[in-house]
């Protein structure tokens, strides 16, 4: 497996591996890998030639109070990971490698970034479209694999390359889950014995919202009501949000029917995390 440092270094690779033919299946990462990040390259390894993965903590993606400083690191395990599922070269720039002194240039995706995450984190979704499509021009893959657990980055990023005619198709892998159905997240490590077992909190709201409304229930209201008193009857949850939106434009909506996401960000202590449940009602 290769280790490319520098933008040189990995746009040398690609042009290798387009000159011979190959194609490159891709998966932009934050590091600290677990096993939602590996499916992604299983997957990848199924479908694609050469797979190619990205390690870096995008400082512009974070706001002033946010985590970045604390984000876990190591590089050393998140390789041997990668290598254990057949993974071919990573790509792990610093932060001055993508953002050189006088960097100037940034993406927006208007409406889809103005709810959810994009409300409670301004200036999140403007650093993930922006590192994204550096990381697109690198790499050049011809399918990118993010997960639905960061559902609405998904469906900012299929806007972006629809938007812009980007040449790769973007596809979304289920969320990986632990066996009580916490989701899979690099923050998990964050928490202590108490806040992950609170943390299941999250998953059981979203299996009442399912629940409601398989069983006939229409009213987004009542099902968010459910939802919020569930989580607040937790002593260490903290809602940041609960919403439930159209697929794929994120409309808001009271009567529920096509597509939906049920989305939500809570805070378990200190510790903000998020899920989500895609329903077709």
């Amino acid at each position: 497996m290769r280790l490319l440092k520098t933008i040189e270094e990995a746009k040398a690779y690609i042009k290798e591996v387009k000159t011979a033919g190959r194609s490159v299946g891709f998966v932009p990462t934050m590091g600290y890998l677990h096993e939602g990040h590996l499916q992604l390259m299983k997957v990848a390894r199924r479908e694609c030639d050469t797979v190619i993965i990205s390690i870096f903590v995008n400082p512009i993606q974070f706001g002033v109070h946010e985590d970045y400083d604390k984000y876990p690191r190591d590089l050393t395990r998140d390789c041997e990971l990668a290598a254990s599922v057949g993974v071919d070269a990573v790509f792990a720039p610093t932060a001055a490698e993508m953002y050189p002194s006088g960097y100037a240039t940034f993406l927006e995706v208007e409406g889809l970034t103005e709810k959810l995450c994009g409300l409670s984190r301004p200036g999140h979704f403007r650093g993930v479209t922006t590192v994204v499509t550096k990381l697109f021009n690198i790499i050049q893959p011809d399918i990118a694999y993010f997960g639905q657990k960061d559902a609405q980055q998904v469906l900012v990023i299929k806007k972006m390359v629809a938007d812009l005619n980007m040449n790769l198709t973007v596809k979304t892998v289920e969320t990986v889950r632990e066996a009580d159905g916490l989701a899979m997240s690099s923050r998990n490590t964050y928490l202590n014995k108490e806040e992950r077992q609170a943390a299941l909190v999250l998953y059981k709201s979203l299996q009442k919202a399912r629940d409601m409304i398989q069983a006939g229930e229409r009213q987004k209201s009542r099902v968010i009501a459910a939802m919020e008193a569930l989580i607040k009857a937790e002593p260490l949850a903290r809602i940041d949000y609960v919403d439930i939106l159209s697929i794929p434009d994120l409309r808001d909506i009271e009567e529920l029917k096509g597509e939906i996401l049920i989305a939500l960000a809570v805070y378990i202590g200190n510790t903000r995390l998020i899920d989500n449940f895609m329903l077709e009602v």
